[in-house]
C-alpha cells in the first residue's frame, strides 16, 4: 500500500469520503491483479456459456447468430463491461455506494441487487442439480445408460442397449408409427427420475430430497469460499476459473471423433440468413451478451471496487470479454458434435434432438458420456466442470449482495462482522431456493431465467449509461478515467458510451415488446398467472429506479426538479 501515498490525498475520492487509501485498507483489496482477472473470467464464463449460448445459437439460425452476437459484443458488451469496471474501481464502492456520483439514480443499484438476488437463487439450483449428477456418477455403470430401469417407458431407445435397436430399428419404428416419439434414457432419467416432473407449474408435488441435500451442499461451498470475502474467493478462483478449460478440451477431442459429429457442427455453423431479420434473434444476442458478461448484475462494479485505484481496467475488460465469447463458441462445438452424434443415432434431424434450457446440459451431455470408455470418470469430470463454472458466477453474485449491504451500512461494526452478513444472505438464498427443488421446480427455474434476468438487465444498463454520461456528465467521467488510468478512454468507447450503446439497447427493448411471445417448456405452455408472475419479477428490479428517484426528489430541499 505504500506507493499509494505518493498520489495526492484526494486521489479519486468521492466528495464526503476520506482519501482512497484508508478506505481500501478498511475494505481490503485483491491479493494481486491475476485474482481479479480470474474472478471476472469465472464470473463472466458461467453455465450460460454451456447451456444457454449453444441453445440460443441453434434456436436462432446457427452461424447467422454469430453475426448479431459479435456486433452486440463490440458495440454493447465490451463498452458496458469497461464502463462498469471503471465505475466500480473509481469509487471503490459496491453497486449502491457508487451512486454517490448521482444520488437520484441509486435505484439502479437497488435494481442490480434485485436482479442478483433472483439469479443467485435459481443459479444455485442449477449447480445443485450438477452436484446431484456428480454424486450419482460415482458408480460402475451410469444410471442413465440403459432403458431397463423402473422409470423408463417403452419409447426409450438406448445408445448402448445390446438388443440391436440401432438406428435401423429406430427408423423402421418411425415409419410404422410416426406418432411415437423415441426418447433417450438420459432424457427419461432427467424428467422421470431426477425431476420427477409434474404436469403443471402450479402442481408443486413434493420436494425432491436428493436435490434439496445438494442445494445445501452448494450453498455451504459458496459460503466457505466467501468466508473472508475476496481474500478467500481470490485464492479459490485460481482453480475454479482455469480447470473448466481442461475438461472442455478433453470433451471437445472426444466429441469430434464421434460418428455424426460433423453433421452437428455443420448445423451449428451453417447460417440461416433469413433469421437475421427477426428481431428476436437480435434481442437474444443482446440478452446473451448481457447475461454472459454479467453487465447490469452489479457484480462487475463490486469486483472492480476491490482493485487498486490505478489498475488498468481497460485492458482487463477487453481480455475478459473476448475470453468469455471465445469460451461460448468453443463450448458450442463441444455440445453440437454430441448433438449431431445423438441425431445420427436416433435417425432424426439435429433440431429434434436437444431439450431446451438446462436440459441440454443434463440430457445431451450425459447421453454422450455413456459412450466414452470409463464413462463414470468423464461424467464426474464433466459435472465437476459445470459445478466450477456455476460457482465462479455464484461467488460474485453473493459477494455483490454482501458488499452492497456492508458498504451501505458502512460502520466499523458491520465491516468486522461481514462473515455473518455472508452467512445470513446464504441461508436466505437456500430457503428461497427450496421451492425450485419441488417437482415443478424446473418450470419455476425457467420462468425466473426467462423473465427475472433478461430484459430488466437491458433497462438497467440503459439507465446506467444515461445516468453516467448525461447526468454525471461524460466530460467528468472521461477526466476521472484519465486520472485513474493515465489516459482518457479511446474515442470508440466515448462514442459507444454516449450514443451507440444506449441506442442499441433502446431499439432492442422496442423490438422485444413488439415481438414478445410467451414462454413454453417443451410441449407445456405456461398459464397466464405464471407469466404474470414472470412479468412482476422483471418489473420488480426496474421499478426500484423510479421509486427511489421519486423518494429522493421528495426528500431533498429545493423548489424545482433541477435543484
Amino acid at each position: 500500500e505504500a506507493p499509494r501515498a505518493a498520489v495526492s490525498p484526494q486521489n479519486g475520492a468521492v466528495p464526503g469520503e476520506r482519501s482512497k487509501r484508508d478506505e481500501n485498507v478498511k475494505r481490503g483489496n485483491w491479493g494481486n491483479q491475476i485474482e481479479f482477472v480470474l474472478t471476472s473470467v469465472g464470473y463472466a464464463v458461467g453455465l450460460g456459456n454451456v447451456w444457454r449460448f449453444p441453445y440460443l445459437c441453434y434456436r436462432n439460425g446457427g452461424g447467422a447468430f454469430m453475426f448479431p452476437y459479435f456486433i452486440m459484443l463490440v458495440f454493447c458488451g465490451i463498452p458496458l463491461f469497461f464502463m462498469e469496471l471503471s465505475f466500480g474501481q473509481f469509487a471503490s464502492q459496491g453497486c449502491l455506494g457508487v451512486w454517490r456520483v448521482s444520488p437520484m439514480f441509486k435505484g439502479v443499484g437497488y435494481g442490480m441487487m434485485v436482479v442478483s438476488t433472483y439469479i443467485g437463487i435459481y443459479y444455485n439450483v442449477v449447480i445443485c442439480i450438477a452436484f446431484y449428477y456428480f454424486f450419482v456418477s460415482m458408480t460402475r455403470v451410469l444410471p442413465w445408460t440403459y432403458c431397463s430401469n423402473s422409470w423408463n417407458t417403452p419409447d426409450c431407445a438406448g445408445v448402448l442397449d445390446g438388443n440391436g435397436n440401432g438406428s435401423a430399428a429406430v427408423n423402421l419404428t418411425r415409419l410404422l408409427n410416426a406418432t411415437q416419439k423415441r426418447t433417450s434414457p438420459s432424457e427419461e432419467y432427467w424428467r422421470k427420475y431426477v425431476l420427477n416432473l409434474s404436469d403443471d407449474i402450479g402442481n408443486l408435488g413434493e420436494v425432491r430430497l436428493p436435490l434439496l441435500g445438494c442445494l445445501g451442499v452448494s450453498w455451504v461451498v459458496v459460503f466457505l469460499c466467501l468466508i473472508k470475502g475476496v481474500k478467500s474467493s481470490g485464492k479459490v478462483v485460481y482453480f475454479t476459473a482455469t480447470f473448466p478449460y481442461v475438461v472442455l478440451t478433453i470433451l471437445f477431442v472426444r466429441g469430434i471423433t464421434l460418428e455424426g459429429a460433423v453433421t452437428g457442427i455443420t448445423y451449428y455453423l451453417t447460417p440461416q440468413w433469413d433469421r437475421i431479420l427477426d428481431a428476436k434473434v437480435w434481442g437474444d444476442a443482446a440478452s446473451q451478451i448481457f447475461y454472459s458478461l454479467g453487465c447490469a448484475w452489479g457484480g462487475l462494479i463490486t469486483m472492480a471496487s476491490y482493485n487498486k485505484f490505478h489498475n488498468n481496467c481497460y485492458r482487463d475488460s477487453i481480455i475478459i470479454s473476448i475470453t468469455n465469447c471465445a469460451t461460448s463458441v468453443y463450448a458450442g462445438f463441444v455440445i453440437f458434435s454430441i448433438l449431431g452424434f445423438m441425431a445420427n443415432h436416433l435417425g432424426v434431424d439435429v433440431s429434434k434432438v436437444a431439450d431446451h434450457g438446462p436440459g441440454l446440459a443434463f440430457v445431451a451431455y450425459p447421453e454422450a458420456l455413456t459412450l466414452l470408455p470409463i464413462s463414470p470418470l468423464w461424467s464426474i469430470l464433466f459435472f465437476f466442470m459445470l459445478i466450477l463454472l456455476g460457482l465462479g458466477t455464484q461467488f460474485c453474485l453473493l459477494e455483490t449482495l454482501v458488499t452492497a449491504i456492508v458498504d451501505e451500512v458502512g460502520n466499523e461494526w458491520i465491516i468486522r462482522r461481514k462473515t455473518f452478513v455472508t452467512l445470513g444472505v446464504a441461508v436466505a438464498g437456500f430457503l428461497l431456493g427450496v421451492p425450485l427443488t419441488t417437482q415443478a421446480g424446473i418450470y419455476w427455474l425457467l420462468l425466473m431465467d426467462n423473465y427475472a434476468a433478461s430484459f430488466s438487465l437491458v433497462v438497467i444498463s440503459c439507465i446506467m449509461c444515461v445516468a453516467i454520461m448525461y447526468i454525471y456528465g461524460h466530460r467528468n467521467y472521461f477526466k476521472d478515467i484519465e486520472m485513474m488510468l493515465g489516459f482518457p478512454p479511446p474515442i470508440f468507447f466515448q462514442i459507444c458510451w454516449r450514443f451507440i450503446s444506449p441506442a442499441i439497447i433502446f431499439f432492442i427493448l422496442v423490438f422485444t415488446v413488439i415481438q414478445y411471445r410467451p414462454i413454453s417448456y417443451n410441449d407445456y405452455v405456461y398459464p397466464t398467472w405464471a407469466i404474470s408472475i414472470g412479468f412482476l419479477m422483471a418489473l420488480s428490479s426496474v421499478i426500484c429506479i423510479p421509486i427511489y428517484a421519486i423518494y429522493k426528489v421528495c426528500r431533498s430541499e429545493g423548489d424545482t426538479l433541477l435543484e
